[in-house]
């Protein structure tokens, strides 16, 4: 049985999503602050899959991505948000997302996607650099990217270590260009991008 945190801070919208996803079979359990939750999981709790609201008081749900991430939590994590612009969905896939829901929604557009992360997470078969349907999928840059984290496994790469191996020297090319491009290859290379981690202070690597 699937474990899933769910992290907002409206009450009521964490009991309903709590009744219908243990009726689909899911063990769940709720915090109303990202503070909270990051104290439960610092503790050593672990879930399959996270559910976090972005606008909370103090910490926000992409802080609260971030800090997991730095501190080497690899469970898929779902954004339901109010916040729909485009800018809001890049921010969530660079600050560590699996998928992006906008409020308001259906419960049942949520059960699915949650049963789809879940799915993309379970352990997949060894990534071959050589597959050629993969490479069509992906841009040149991300392609560039990827084989380049897979080049040398274990090791981290700063972002502007990054950007001087895969960009042109001349290119106009920010730090945050760099985080969406990883955000997209994630999502491109599902399962496989939950090993496409971020070290705090160090940078991007492939475990």
């Amino acid at each position: 049985m699937a474990k899933i945190l769910v992290v907002d801070d409206e009450e009521d919208l964490c009991e309903i999503l709590r009744f219908n996803l243990e009726a689909e079979g899911y063990a769940v359990s709720t915090v109303l602050s990202a503070e909270e939750a990051l104290r439960l999981m610092s503790g050593g709790e672990r879930f399959d899959l996270l559910l976090l609201d972005v606008m909370m008081e103090r910490m926000s749900g992409y802080e609260l991505a971030r800090h997991l991430r730095a501190l080497g939590h690899n469970e898929p994590i779902v954004f339901l948000t109010a916040k729909d612009a485009p800018c809001d969905e890049l921010e969530g896939f660079a600050a560590g997302a699996d998928d992006y829901i906008t409020k308001p929604f259906s419960f049942d557009s949520v059960a699915a996607r949650v049963a789809a992360v879940l799915r993309r997470s379970q352990p997949p078969a060894p990534l071959s650099e050589s597959n050629s349907v993969l490479r069509q999928q992906l841009t040149r840059r991300e392609y560039e990217i990827l084989h380049l984290l897979q080049q040398q496994r274990g090791r981290y790469f700063s972002r502007d270590e990054i950007m001087e191996a895969v960009w042109p020297h001349d290119a106009c090319v920010t730090e945050r260009s760099v985080d969406v491009h990883i955000a997209r290859l994630r999502k491109k290379v599902a399962p496989y991008g939950l090993h496409i981690v971020n070290k705090s202070g160090f940078g991007y690597g492939l475990d």
